[in-house]
């Protein structure tokens, strides 16, 4: 990935037209006939398996485009429908075999405490309810199923949030744009050609119970969802599509639409469950496809197009990269991730930045559901792990560019997850723990359960909900909305009463410990993977409870609470460094006998990235034994793990590490043609943990510091980011060349003051609210 930039970079770095509070775009190649390298994917074959289809969202709709020339395939999504219907989990034994778990803990017979526990503690059913996949859109062009194809390419432009499949059949030019408009609610699908022609349009689905009607320009496909671990399915759900055409007839064929002597088709797709929150399902889908449908065709596809990209561009262009462009990325996309990484392609990295930033508005907007583990897009209806909400880290992971790459607006999904989460965690930590407050544990699924599940190896790990709302904290820190803060304390508050009524002492140590608990997913030399007090658990505890005191600080409210707070943080068990050298994983040094040396989660490593309780500069010992433990895991490992590791070595500042590891991550083994993480098999995870890892190697910040290039490779020697953000309301732009630093513009929201570091240097900076403060260091 080195090389210096090409005349191209320089040219893509010329000022262009933007749209108001946006930053411009640099000039697009595309402009030129070529697709831009660094904001295009594209393709000279159509997509022969999922992972190479390209995904197009609005956040609550999704559709994967395949390209297709006689035949062409949308995969469609909805992001309410879900299998099954509300159901509570909670193991009725929990409770009172609770105390027996604990006291087997204590006594160092963990493989019996495990038996037990996965016997008595873990949920009923002992799965969560899968995502579901809606269906497809096919649509066949019956003159090309014969004809010679010829000047074919497939792009996915991602400054415009548009597919465009272009090709030539029997002489005659076709070009087909799929976008998912935000604000209308509906996907816009689009073919036209030079000649008249002739276009079959049809819907499936894979769910129970599914009715397919045509009645004059309209399709119209209705069922129900699916029963899934003895929970009874209760959503019904609605599609719709409406052809619109220029020249040419619309007739109904059986299930069909039959087009035929058209210029251009142009078809608006509504789709819709009767799911409203996770206990109320009465919604119509039928009524709200009919008059989402309706809006939209009255409107126009040119007007909801137009308000389309104006919506999504506000969010993109807030942030431009630019770490050069080589003769390399002028290949496709697929040829580029295939390449040899020696060749030298750094606009890759740029490309999955600005994809990671892409994919994160599309299958995340306020009034839809969290990017789960596939985002939006699934075609399973056994999905892998249900495609479900793993918040040991998967989704916790998808939201960290959210902040710091300037979409903000994404978390709120987030956040609406989590309130609800506290309603139905609320019942569980009554019910399972006798305590009050709420918990969640390893997944959740679109009902909010919170019970463990799948077994206790696995699930039996109460402090998920504790590092959710860390990211409610993250989204006060960078925004500093104090309405917003006192609209989530209630949730960060119940957090922490829940760990105050079940922490228990240690009895060897006498300090504060989560138990019955894990390290997520591993096992340690005891032959379980159960224990009391993981690293991880306190990590997240400590932040949990420094962030509820200070809110609490802020808002004016609950003294005596914060007190009790404070005095339970200063009792829980601290980092330790293992007689090896490494950071310890468990409070009992055991991580050079753990059975899996290389495992996937890094979970101790939590205090070094995402948190900063761990830092080079104030505390070195422990940054020494963090990268001791990061060693001996290795670099290469599953797709959303080896973005996790990229993260971690940026923030020890070792940029030569940190590349190498985006290198693999980008390449063939982790990434799939469509640039899709690949775990394998696909995890969106690794996408948007990658994505951070670029942004923490050019730009770091904690509380009102801000660091400048932590970790810049010599891979990237000259460049440019503008738009990132720092906590507390502080846009960032930095510009280096050769490897060093040549300034940074500091843009604040309000007035106040920043520490701005670069290597050794630190340089206090006087913010003046919108105005660009420039600092030069080095």
């Amino acid at each position: 990935m080195s090389g210096a930039p090409s005349r191209r970079s320089v040219l893509r770095g010329a000022a262009g037209v933007a749209l108001a509070g946006s930053l411009a775009r640099p000039a697009s190649a595309a402009a030129e006939g070529a697709p831009d390298p660094t904001h295009s994917l594209w393709y000279r074959q159509p997509a022969s398996v999922w992972t190479e289809a390209l995904p197009v969202g609005n956040g609550r709709l999704g559709a994967m485009v395949f390209g297709g020339t006689a035949h062409e395939r949308l995969q469609l999504n909805e992001d309410t429908l879900w299998a099954g219907g509300p159901y509570d989990p909670v193991n009725p034994a929990a409770r009172a075999a609770l105390p027996e778990v604990r006291r087997l803990i204590d006594a160092g017979r963990y493989a019996e405490a495990q038996a037990l526990a996965d016997k008595a503690l873990i949920g009923t059913p002992r799965t969560q309810m899968p995502y579901q996949p809606l269906g497809d859109l096919i649509l066949d062009l019956p003159a090309v199923a014969n004809a010679d194809i010829a000047d074919y390419r497939r792009t996915l432009d991602l400054d415009s949030a548009v597919t465009e499949t272009r090709f030539t059949a029997g002489g005659t030019r076709y070009r087909r744009t799929v976008l998912a408009a935000p604000g209308d609610n509906i996907l816009l699908v689009r073919l036209e050609a030079d000649r008249p022609f002739d276009l079959n349009v049809a819907l499936s689905s894979p769910q129970p119970q599914t009715a397919v009607t045509a009645e004059g320009p309209a399709l119209l496909m209705h069922g129900r969802n699916a029963d899934h671990a003895g929970v009874p399915g209760v959503l019904r759900y609605a599609a719709r599509v409406q052809a619109l055409t220029e020249s040419g007839s619309i007739a109904p064929a059986e299930s069909a639409l039959a087009i035929r002597g058209a210029r251009a088709v142009t078809l608006v797709v509504a789709m819709a469950t009767s799911f409203r929150r996770f206990d109320d399902y009465a919604a119509d889908p039928l009524a709200l496809t009919a008059e989402t449908l309706a809006q939209a065709v009255a409107r126009g596809p040119a007007r909801v197009e137009a308000d389309a990209t104006a919506a999504y561009r506000a969010l993109y262009r807030r942030v431009a990269l630019d770490l050069g462009v080589t003769a390399a990325a002028d290949q496709p996309t697929d040829l580029r991730v295939k390449a040899d990484r020696a060749a030298g392609d750094p606009a890759l990295a740029t490309l999955y930045f600005n994809y990671g930033r892409y994919l994160l508005i599309a299958c995340s907007r306020e009034g839809g559901q969290p990017a789960n583990l596939q985002g939006l897009w699934n075609e399973a209806t056994d999905p892998p792990w249900g495609s479900k909400y793993t918040v040991n880290i998967n989704t916790e992971m998808n939201y960290w560019p959210a902040e710091v790459t300037a979409l903000p607006e994404c978390v709120a999904p987030l956040v609406q997850m989590v309130r609800e989460l506290a309603i139905t965690g609320e019942r569980t930590a009554q019910a399972m723990y006798g305590a009050r407050g709420w918990v969640c544990h390893h997944n959740t699924d679109l009902w909010r359960a919170t019970a463990p599940i799948d077994g206790a190896p696995w699930g039996l790990w109460p402090t998920g909900g504790a590092w959710l709302c860390t990211h409610l904290w993250d989204h006060y820190d960078f925004g500093r909305d104090r309405e917003y803060l006192a609209s989530v304390y209630p949730l960060m508050r119940g957090a922490a009463l829940f760990f105050l009524d079940t922490l228990q002492t240690d009895p060897k140590t006498g300090r504060l410990v989560t138990n019955p608990s894990l390290s997520p997913e591993n096992v340690h030399p005891m032959g379980a993977s159960i224990c009391a007090g993981p690293a991880m658990d306190q990590q997240i505890l400590r932040d949990l409870f420094d962030q509820v005191g200070q809110a609490a600080a802020i808002l004016k409210v609950d003294a005596a609470l914060a007190a009790e707070i404070a005095a339970a943080r200063a009792k829980l068990a601290p980092d330790r460094i293992g007689s090896d050298g490494r950071l310890q994983e468990w409070q009992e040094d055991w991580d050079a006998r753990a059975p899996e040396p290389r495992h996937r989660h890094v979970s101790h490593l939590y205090a070094l990235f995402p948190s900063d309780q761990i830092d080079p500069d104030r505390t070195p010992d422990l940054a020494a034994a963090a990268r001791r433990s990061l060693e001996a895991r290795g670099d290469e490992s599953t797709g959303w793990a080896t973005a996790w590791r990229a993260n971690l070595w940026a923030r020890l500042r070792d940029g030569e590490h940190a590349h190498r590891i985006i290198a693999y991550l980008l390449g063939p083994a982790r990434t799939y043609p469509n640039l899709f993480d690949s775990h394998p098999p696909f995890q969106i995870d690794g996408n948007f943990g990658g994505t951070r890892a670029i942004a923490e190697m050019l730009m770091q910040s904690r509380g009102d510091e801000i660091l400048l290039l932590p970790a810049l490779p010599r891979a990237w020697p000259t460049g440019s980011i503008k738009g990132l953000r720092a906590r507390g309301r502080c846009r960032v732009d930095v510009h280096w060349r050769e490897g060093r630093l040549t300034h940074a513009v500091l843009t604040g929201d309000e007035a106040g003051r920043r520490t701005v570091r670069y290597g050794g240097e630190r340089r206090e900076a006087a913010l003046v609210a919108g105005r660009g403060v420039k600092v030069r260091l080095g």
